[in-house]
């Protein structure tokens, strides 16, 4: 089952108390104090494991406790340290605050590992307490309390291209030939139900993920369908994918302006996010070139003939090739127009290796991509 939304309860273990002991051993008089410390209370942990993609197994536990610390003895020995707990996380989680919805923190690499609760100090015993006034303490320390918190678990999974479009349009298809994920898929609307990612590799050496999330319909920011849900999954990718029916019964058109208004909505910093458009199911008998040339016309494009990455000569193609760091490119535009079909596999290894370029030029001259 995806789980991409929990709350938990966290709480640190409490210190061990300190010991009142005295020394006792034969031909031994008065003998002095000897109690231990207390044992210091488990720290919890959060590790990244990338062997984990959900965060359904928080479903079945609620409360996450470290150990206590065990008291202190006689004899100067302290008392054991409690046992740590981690709690292991996939790679993308990020940590609220339940009250307050505050990003605590956000873990988007594998392999770190993080203390966010230490465990409660561990009392002194009453030995800690002799000086030169008082040689015969009687009394120690108590244990300090460890931390507590009630937090909400949000998984966004991290990938470079996020696919939208409404249900049926053929992206789990896409995804499933252009990568390695192998997504329900039937001819009929909501197949995706959860997220899908798929790992596209276009050459020998170079790699890039992909994330199909379930369909948008109409008022998806206002909480309709599924799709809402899920949009949070393509909040980290680098660009958007917009795949389109480009069949007569549907219009390319207003499946981009809707698909454009609920991204907006959803959030704007989503909406400026650079992106390209698939005019999808050209193996349809509906489909026509006077399809794309509308499109072009609608967004102000002109259709040219590129013939550098393999695309099929039987449609002309849309490619922006304008330098992004000068400026002269409208983000607000796609990047490229691909008449593809993802059945048929038409121009789908083409638009494999146009993702690779742009990915890699996203990384190499945007803000984003040096900061990453």
């Amino acid at each position: 089952m995806f789980i991409d939304n929990v709350d938990i309860f966290i709480s640190s273990g409490k210190g061990g108390a300190g010991a009142v002991s005295f020394r006792r051993e034969k031909f031994v008089l008065n003998g002095g104090p000897d109690g231990g410390d207390g044992g210091d209370g488990g720290d919890v942990y959060f590790e990244v494991d990338k062997n984990t993609d959900t965060l359904s197994k928080f479903r079945g536990t609620k409360h996450y406790r470290a150990k206590n610390g065990q008291p202190g003895g006689g004899r100067k020995c302290s008392g054991k340290k409690g046992e740590d707990v981690i709690i292991k996380i996939p790679p993308g989680t990020q940590v609220f605050d339940f009250d307050t919805h505050k990003l605590l923190y956000d873990f988007t690499s594998d392999g770190i590992k993080l203390k966010v609760l230490k465990g409660g100090k561990g009392g002194w015993g009453n030995m800690r307490f002799k000086n030169s006034i008082n040689q015969r303490p009687t009394y120690a320390q108590s244990g300090l309390a460890g931390e507590e918190r009630h937090i909400r678990l949000e998984l966004k999974l991290i990938a470079d291209v996020g696919l939208v479009g409404f249900p049926n349009v053929g992206k789990s298809t896409l995804i499933s030939v252009i990568s390695n994920a192998k997504p329900e898929i039937a001819d009929y609307a909501f197949t995706t139900l959860v997220p899908n990612l798929g790992v596209v590799s276009p050459d020998t050496f170079s790699s890039y993920v992909v994330a199909d999330i379930p369909g948008i319909i109409d008022g998806a920011s206002a909480g309709k369908g599924l799709g809402i849900e899920f949009l949070r999954h393509i909040e980290r990718t680098k660009f958007l994918l917009f795949v389109l029916d480009g069949t007569g019964d549907k219009d390319p058109i207003k499946q981009y302006q809707k698909l454009r208004i609920e991204l907006k909505n959803f959030s704007e910093e989503l909406y400026l996010r650079p992106f390209g458009v698939v005019l999808n199911k050209t193996d349809s008998l509906d489909f026509s070139q006077k399809n794309i040339d509308d499109f072009y016309a609608f967004l102000g494009l002109e259709a040219m003939d590129i013939g550098s990455f393999g695309l099929s000569e039987d449609w002309k193609y849309y490619i922006d090739q304008t330098p992004i760091q000068e400026g002269g490119r409208d983000m607000q535009k796609p990047l490229f127009v691909i008449p593809i079909s993802s059945l048929t596999q038409v121009n789908t290894r083409a638009l494999s290796f146009v993702l690779l370029d742009v990915l890699e030029y996203l990384n190499t001259h945007t803000k984003e991509g040096l900061e990453s």
